[in-house]
């Protein structure tokens, strides 16, 4: 079987990174890089390794899992964050694999279960959450300008079937602290980066196209109240990104019966968006044929 080494970074863990280090105790070595932690990160992680590096904590994580990368000695990698665990299932899947790898596949994409605030997320855009976490050395790096980290790979890929358990956010607090200094403002400057032209009317656009996409067309509805909250924090996070845009702006003003009107406009476009989709999950929810067929109607209709 083919070598494999887990990497792992961290800064200021102490209550998740036992849990995580002990789902991978089977590989062949950890490569921890401890981020200047200022509690007992480092000392639990000596439970497990003696290849630990301390490094600054770089506010783009990926710069510290690159560094990881370089110090693993084994064929494959496994990256790994502190609030991530790997199953029983998926170990067994990935000593199957090691065992007579495909030469031709360069990494794999692995399922990814995400709790949120206690609950298996299972729709609005949550699962299967797949992550390019195994992959061969020197074939995988990730960009280091991105929060919304990818792993690039030279090669092919393929998917795994078993999950990482991924204990997401836990709190409301946690939630609102990551999307309002880590996730919009680098979302917005992405944009920008991109082209974005600026728009006023965005301010709408971006929080409802993203509620409709993560509750109705991804079927947050399923997942319950926890799927309504999700959908509606994810839109004010888009509504956040928004004004990170006009910051950028400085704040330019405009007044006057145009831009109302404007923003009447698109709010009854919006309207009608919302319409549409209420009558979809109605049609999705009914038990009665004849009350499928005539929601179905109703969308046709109105579209």
């Amino acid at each position: 079987m083919q070598k494999i080494s887990a990497v792992i970074s961290a800064y200021n863990e102490e209550k998740k990174i036992e849990e995580c280090l002990a789902s991978v105790s089977w590989v062949d070595e950890i490569i921890f890089v401890n981020s200047s932690s200022t509690d007992k990160t480092a000392e639990i992680a000596r439970r497990y390794t003696t290849k630990i590096f301390t490094r600054p904590n770089h506010p783009m994580l990926n710069t510290n899992k690159n560094f990881g990368f370089s110090k693993a000695s084994s064929h494959w990698i496994l990256c790994l964050d502190a609030d991530e665990r790997i199953t029983k299932e998926l170990r067994e899947e990935i000593q199957a694999l090691l065992q007579n790898p495909n030469q031709q596949i360069h990494g794999y994409k692995i399922p990814r279960k995400n709790i949120i605030f206690g609950k298996w997320m299972e729709h609005a855009g949550w699962y299967p959450d797949y992550q390019l976490r195994l992959f061969r050395k020197g074939f995988g790096i990730f960009e280091e300008h991105h929060v919304h980290e990818t792993v690039q790979i030279k090669g092919e890929i393929e998917p795994l079937n078993e999950h990482i358990l991924h204990y997401n956010y836990e709190t409301i607090h946690q939630f609102l602290y990551k999307l309002a200094n880590i996730y919009a403002p680098n979302e917005a400057y992405n944009l920008t980066r991109k082209g974005y032209v600026f728009n006023y009317l965005d301010a709408i656009r971006f929080p409802a196209k993203e509620f409709l996409r993560r509750f109705f067309a991804q079927q947050g509805y399923k997942d319950g109240f926890h799927g309504f909250v999700l959908s509606f924090l994810m839109a004010f996070y888009h509504f956040v990104v928004f004004c990170h845009l006009w910051e950028q702006e400085k704040f330019k003003e405009q007044i006057g019966k145009e831009l109302f009107f404007e923003l009447e406009k698109e709010c009854k476009n919006q309207r009608r968006e919302f319409g549409y989709w209420l009558t979809n999950v109605r049609k999705d929810l009914a038990s009665n044929p004849l009350d499928k067929l005539w929601f179905f109607l109703v969308n046709k209709i109105k579209r």
